[in-house]
This record gives structure tokens, sequence and C-alpha cells, in this order.
């Protein structure tokens, strides 16, 4: 199969809760699985309407695991008008056991620091404690002590509760925290507190410490997390997240809500958990922090890009981490989804000049063609944008 996609059949189907189920692949080859590093990805060949399209979701099982790769998909239905999810609807209405998958081989950049001794934060908010698990089962195998806090609407939608739970010792210390807890969560006990993870929750509950934190969930829990997490003095080069925008995005965000933000205790049922979105779905929304540049119609000279089509040029200094990044920052919207040189989104002409990639594409473009999103160009370069 072109692009380094492989077979994989589809071994086990298990509903973790009403939203979220696990989908186990084995390759059809009977060889190993990819190794995967905790907290990565994998790309799957999705049947659209015209061409398939290429949905990414992150590795839920042990990353030891040598069968199989998991992953735990939340069902995205659509809200208002809005069309649901290609690839969860897919998965979870017509995806059964024994049927055949393209999968490519795990990516991503955000991944347990496995060379460190610092004790981890491990923060997760709906179906964004995918990624988390997969750390987990790493975390079993260190000397490092663990907090593992997790937020949702209630038990029903709480997946992998018991996996969890099964990974507890006197290092690790999981915690959970249900906005809206039925009855049946509160006979069974199956939280720790109500409302939402805030400062008053973590003073509690986490021990002062020089920890590493890693985030993965919504939008809104992403930014309360991150605001939380400097308040209680852990330094922003310690703090990893997954989020498929530029890599400024959500500290902007966090302090774009800064004045905003609630200080209502989890355990006094503080509001709503806002909009239960994956981050590492690669659809997810990033901020746009772009400003305009003047345009400048004149030929370019050694490091200056061109945007072609905008009338814009600007100048690589470096100060951008690839062409997508310098585009936006020269106040330009361009496509892009990955932003991982996955789905071609972003792909454009290449009018002149040359590129490099620090991300190999997947799917390589043809010629005369390039990901922005990945690339870095070797010179000057002019581009059909």
């Amino acid at each position: 199969m072109a692009g380094g996609f492989r077979e994989f059949r589809v071994a086990n189907k298990v509903v973790e809760s009403e939203i979220i189920t696990s989908f186990y692949f084995e390759p059809t080859d009977e060889s190993p699985v990819w190794e995967v590093l905790p907290g990565q990805y994998i790309t799957l060949r999705v049947p659209g309407s015209a061409d398939p399209v290429l949905k990414t979701y992150s590795v839920s099982c042990d990353p030891s695991e040598t069968r199989h790769h998991r992953i735990s998909v939340k069902r995205e239905a659509g809200l208002n008008g809005a069309p649901d999810g290609v690839g969860s609807c897919w998965l979870h209405d017509q995806v059964e056991i024994g049927d055949t998958i393209e999968i490519a081989a795990p990516r991503g950049k955000f991944f347990l620091d496995e060379a460190s001794t610092r004790p981890v934060l491990l923060l997760s908010g709906g179906v964004g404690l995918t990624p988390m698990v997969s750390m987990l089962y790493r975390l079993c195998e260190a000397d490092r002590d663990v907090h593992f806090l997790h937020a949702c609407e209630n038990g029903q939608v709480h997946a992998l509760r018991d996996e969890v739970l099964s990974c507890a010792n006197d290092r690790i210390k999981p915690r959970f925290v249900y906005r809206m807890p039925t009855a049946e969560d509160r006979a069974a006990k199956l939280f720790d507190a109500q409302g939402v993870i805030d400062k008053t929750f973590m003073q509690t509950h986490v021990p002062i410490g020089d920890y590493e934190a890693y985030i993965c969930g919504p939008t809104p829990f992403m930014v309360a997390m991150y605001q939380l997490l400097q308040e209680l003095g852990v330094p922003k080069n310690r703090i990893a997240y997954e989020f498929f925008g530029k890599a400024t995005s959500l500290e902007a965000l966090a302090a774009r809500s800064a004045s905003a933000r609630s200080n209502k205790a989890a355990s006094r049922a503080a509001p709503t958990i806002q909009a239960l979105t994956f981050l590492t779905n690669p659809d997810a929304w990033a901020a746009d922090e772009g400003a305009a540049t003047t345009p400048k119609p004149d030929t370019p000279s050694a490091g200056d890009i061109v945007f072609q089509a905008s009338n814009v040029t600007t100048t690589w200094d470096g100060s951008a981490t690839s062409l997508l990044e310098l585009a936006e920052n020269a106040g330009l919207n361009p496509e892009f989804s990955c932003r991982a040189g996955i789905c071609n989104s972003c792909k454009c002409g290449l009018v002149s000049g040359e590129v490099v990639y620090f991300e190999e594409p997947l799917i390589q473009p043809e010629a005369g063609q390039v990901l922005i999103c990945c690339s870095r160009p070797k010179g000057p370069v002019v581009l059909d944008i």
C-alpha cells in the first residue's frame, strides 16, 4: 500500500461508555504492530463520499503491546445542524469485528518524557483521557509519582475507569471529577468531587511538587488547566498538551480568557465544562494570532517568501516553525487540518524555490506541490497562496 499504510483487521470492538467505543486493530500480515510512544496517535484511512479521508486517533492501550493497537473513540454527533463526525460515526456505526482498515504508523510530538524522573500530572477532560491512559501504563513501570486527574460529565460517559483504577498504587493516584453525577454514581461512589478541577481541588488532592504536566481535553478545559498549573507554579516548559493548532495557541487563549476565569471549586458544583471536543482531533479550532503584513510585490531576496496569489511578501527569519505558520503570521488563512503532514489540506503550488520537510508527509504531494504545514524554505520561495 502506498504512503506507509498497512492493513489491519478489527479484532475487537468494545463499548466503554454511552459515547465511547474502543477498537482493537491487529496486522493482517501477523507481524508485530509498530512501536508507539505513549501519547502518540495513528492515522486511519476512512471512506468518504468521494476520496478517502484521513482521521487520527490516540493510541489508548499499553504502548508495550505488540499484538494490537487500540483507539477509544467518542461518537461525535453534529450540533446545531453541523454534520456528524465522519470518522467517529463510521467507526461506531459501520465498522465491525473482522473488517479491515488501512492504518499508518504512529506519529505526534505529544508523548511522555520517559527520560525524566520528575513526578507527573496527567490532566484530561472527556475523551481526552485516551493518550493519558497510554502514558499511565508506561508510568506503571517507572519509579515516579503520578496524579491522574480526569473530568467528565458523569459515570455514563466515563470510559476506561476500571482500567485506570487498576494502575493505582502508592505512587499512582487517580481521581475523578463529575460535573453532573447521577444517583447511581453517588450510590456507587464513582467520583471524588463534583464540578470542575480548580485550584481548591488541586491544593486539596495534589501535594506540592516539581511536576511535569500533560493536558488533553476540551478547549475550555485545556485553557483552564494551563492557567491553573501556572498559578500553582508549574513552569510553561513543563506543561505539554495535545493541540492541533499553532504552538502558542493555548497560551494565547489562556491569556485572552484570564480575566473571565471562574474560581469556583470542584467540591462546590461549579458550572459546566463546555464543549467536550476531543483536542487530538485535527479538526480542532486554533486561535488566529496573525497580524497583517503590508503587501510587497517585489522580487524576493534571500530568505524572502512570496505568497503570490495574496500579493504578500515576508521574510523567513526562523521564528516560525513552518511555512504554514509563517503565512498565518503574515495575516493569511491557508487551509489546514492536521498540521502534521497527514491530511494534505494545506497543499499548494510551489511556483519557485525549494523546501525541506521537517515532518515527512504521510502521502507525498505531486511535483510542483508542497505541504506547508510541515516544511521550511531552503532559500527564497514563491507559493501559490
